[in-house]
């Protein structure tokens, strides 16, 4: 019997593309998913691929812990586009733990990420007490709504939108040619929102299959009464009936966009208005969403999940505090703690709507925080007084975090629509 490898013995690594399907199946293993790979699902995955940005720890030739990053563009508040390090696929095998596995290819990632000149790294976290020790915050929320359509209050007989436009249902082939146009109007538009690449618009509409399960979802299009497509949304309905022969069906939202107010307000009357559907079930959206608004009874919508989405951290902090704006004007010290020696140290925030600097400084700080704290802070959804009160940020001049609050929160919440 060969006893446990020591952690210096494990060889932490970029894989090789003949080690794709070896780290595949250790993905799948740390995610508790079938371990056997379908050709179709390797093959599909494959088009992801970038060597040395797939990371993987071997034991005696074995894949025990696996990590991958991809190059992504993250709106921030105002609207810029900033280059981000989007971190996914991280597992460690129940046997392997404990051993620095995760430490040591993350610092690998997050080392060449600054390298590369990124401005953040971003992740969705699977458990949240992991990723705070390595500088991220959760910078974005979002809620699940369930809506009793009965309950709703919405008039049965309506015919089609108000507002003279028009939803039409169409194949995923016209998902392919429309969607990635209206998503970058949606990203433009909205902090926190991430790019779509041409693969993405093939994994999720099925010409490139990654889930052996897929199933073709129903698609709608909304067009405004002048023609412009301004939302779009994926659809599954189940096919439950009662003992006494009465639908009791759920149509499930796998992603919904809209640009206007009309296009959302559209696209969920629409669901609501499908025969025999009883319940919708309306995906990952902003916890501020309009949704339970376009309800006559806004009580029908009901949160089923609300928990931490995108987290942040800050790789660049002169070049994040600049990309995004401000609303008011106000100048601000901050201490940032570092945590690994790429990112810290006391700059001074000037911002006001016409634009900001940041720069290095040797004034007393006004507002001591951690790196996952500004991760939070930065994409305007937390509040620094909150921290405070929390004792996650220290005030070092009083109303400190009043004056951070009212430079870094926004009037609406960011949001990322995607998982990665």
């Amino acid at each position: 019997m060969t006893s446990a490898s020591r952690a210096d013995d494990i060889d932490v690594r970029p894989i090789t593309a003949s080690e794709f399907t070896d780290w595949l199946r250790a993905v799948n293993t740390g995610f508790l998913r079938v371990p056997t790979l379908t050709e179709e699902e390797i093959e599909g995955r494959r088009g992801k691929f970038v060597e040395g940005r797939y990371l993987g720890a071997f034991d005696h030739g074995r894949c025990v812990a696996t990590f991958k990053s991809f190059d992504q563009q993250l709106t921030a508040v105002g609207g810029a586009s900033v280059p981000a390090d989007a971190i996914s696929g991280v597992t460690v095998t129940a046997t392997h733990r404990r051993r620095g596995l995760l430490s040591r290819m993350m610092a690998r990632d997050l080392a060449a990420a600054k390298e590369r000149g990124d401005v953040v790294a971003t992740l969705i976290a699977a458990e949240y007490p992991i990723y705070g020790r390595y500088g991220f915050g959760p910078a974005t929320w979002m809620a699940e709504w369930t809506v009793d359509v009965p309950r709703a209050g919405l008039d049965a007989r309506r015919a089609g939108p108000a507002d003279g436009g028009r939803i039409d249902l169409v194949e995923g082939e016209d998902v392919r040619k429309l969607g990635p146009e209206l998503h970058e109007r949606l990203r433009r538009g909205r902090p926190g929102v991430i790019d779509r690449d041409e693969l993405w618009w093939k994994w999720n509409t099925g010409a490139v299959r990654i889930d052996p399960s897929w199933k073709d979802p129903f698609y709608a299009v909304y067009r405004s009464a002048s023609g412009e497509v301004e939302g779009m949304a994926a659809y599954d309905v189940d096919d439950n009936w009662g003992d006494a022969k009465q639908p009791l069906n759920t149509a499930t939202v796998r992603w919904l966009l809209g640009v206007t107010p009309a296009a959302e307000r559209a696209l969920w009357e629409y669901l609501c208005s499908i025969d025999w559907v009883v319940k919708v079930k309306s995906g990952w959206r902003a916890p501020d969403d309009l949704l339970p608004h376009f309800l006559p009874d806004p009580r029908a919508a009901r949160i089923t999940t609300l928990a931490d989405w995108l987290w942040v951290r800050i790789l660049d902090v002169v070049r994040a505090l600049e990309a995004r704006t401000y609303e008011g004007h106000g100048a601000l010290v901050l201490e940032i703690a570092g945590v690994d020696g790429l990112t810290g140290g006391r700059y001074r925030l000037e911002a006001s709507p016409e634009g900001a600097s940041c720069t290095p400084t040797t004034e007393s700080a006004e507002l001591e925080l951690g790196l996952g704290e500004l991760g939070a802070l930065w994409l305007g959804d937390e509040s620094a007084v909150r921290l405070a009160a929390l004792g996650r940020v220290r005030e070092e001049r009083a109303g400190a975090a009043r004056k951070a609050d009212a430079l870094l929160r926004t009037s609406g919440r960011p949001w990322c629509p995607d998982m990665f």
